[in-house]
């Protein structure tokens, strides 16, 4: 066999493997998943290097850096973010930042900036860039939400309200107050008792997509479900508000109920009914983001991400998707995958693609 037949059957095996494809690419999430290493330079690298691109048949793969080295390759000094013999930037960023988070965590209050850059080991300004980058938040707003968090925690717990505010780290009751509607959906005190003298009406009915519950509260409708088994939908309900005052198919309801089953069938005519939206900031963020989606149109996570000004949050942006309880009203269903994949839906696939196909033809 001549060195040409030989090559040419080398580089026809590398650029059949899915591997090759990543390293044409250069991409990123198959960083750490495998690394590569190029014969005529003697170096490995990962699959997202900078570097020039190889000849497939002076291409290795490999599953660790370890087996690289052990067959003589050493680590690619190209540039800080690809050095496979260490963290990459984003990692070793991610790894700073969670430091920090930890180290805000035990504080009472939200230490100095000048502090967290310092245990970071970075400047105030890059700090402060990171960890919004890494987490969506400011290092502040990440204070609130996890006293918010604690409280949450905590409602359920303390002799009284006052107490487990306190305890969370709010310095007076005045500071939790002013955001706790938003963050609970409801007063401290309904929130610790399961939603106790909160009434929320809500009705069950038949779409083209099978059962759907619409349930409203006081501020809007705060909870659409969709579902095979109608009886599972008011248990679902119930977890949600587990002491409130359930009332179900009250006079005059049906008008509410057919405005969302329209919405369903008929996506273009819009929903002008309010919504009572309950989340963290990030996850409010998120969802007023999808809102923004038009109807016929998609969007990726990565799009939901940057759209906030978050390019790095991918993997909590799907996090808030799944946590929507307003399908439709806040149409998750219409973010899908970079590859144009569904992924997954809190209501099904199909009723995902259903509703996607409905749109694409309105």
């Amino acid at each position: 066999m001549t060195k040409q037949i030989q090559n040419e059957k080398l580089a026809a095996e590398i650029t059949s493997d899915p591997r090759w494809q990543s390293i044409v690419a250069r991409n990123k999430e198959s960083d750490g998943k495998f690394f590569y290493s190029v014969r005529s330079t003697g170096v490995y690298c990962r699959p997202a290097c900078g570097a020039r691109l190889a000849r497939p048949e002076n291409v290795q793969f490999f599953a660790t850096t370890e087996a690289a080295e052990k067959a003589g390759f050493r680590a690619c000094k190209r540039c800080k973010r690809c050095k496979p013999a260490g963290l990459s930037l984003t990692k070793a960023n991610t790894a700073k930042i969670e430091k920090v988070c930890r180290l805000i965590e035990r504080c009472d209050e939200t230490p100095s900036l000048e502090k967290l850059a310092e245990c970071a080991g970075m400047s105030i300004f890059h700090l402060h860039r990171t960890f919004k980058a890494v987490t969506g938040l400011t290092p502040n707003g990440y204070r609130a939400a996890q006293r918010t968090k604690r409280v949450r925690e905590t409602l359920g717990k303390s002799q009284s309200v006052t107490d487990a505010i306190y305890d969370a780290g709010f310095n007076s009751n005045s500071r939790f107050y002013e955001s706790a509607n938003e963050s609970l959906g409801m007063t401290p005190t309904s929130f610790r008792d399961g939603g106790v003298d909160t009434v929320i009406h809500f009705a069950i009915a038949e779409c083209s997509l099978g059962p759907i519950l619409v349930a409203k509260s006081v501020r809007g409708v705060c909870a659409v479900l969709m579902g095979d088994d109608p009886l599972q939908l008011a248990r679902d309900l119930q977890d949600q508000f587990p002491k409130a005052d359930l009332v179900g198919d009250e006079s005059g309801y049906e008008d509410i109920v057919a405005k969302v089953i329209g919405l369903i069938e008929e996506p273009c005519i819009g929903l002008d009914l309010p919504l009572d939206i309950r989340g963290t900031a990030f996850q409010q963020r998120v969802w007023k983001a999808l809102q923004r989606i038009p109807v016929g149109v998609t969007a990726s996570y990565a799009d939901i991400a940057k759209a906030i000004g978050m390019r790095k949050t991918v993997r909590a942006v799907a996090q808030a998707c799944g946590a929507n309880t307003l399908a439709v009203a806040i149409p998750c269903h219409r973010v899908i995958r970079n590859d144009g994949a569904l992924s997954g839906y809190r209501w099904g696939v199909q009723r995902k693609r259903a509703l996607l196909d409905r749109e694409a033809q309105a």
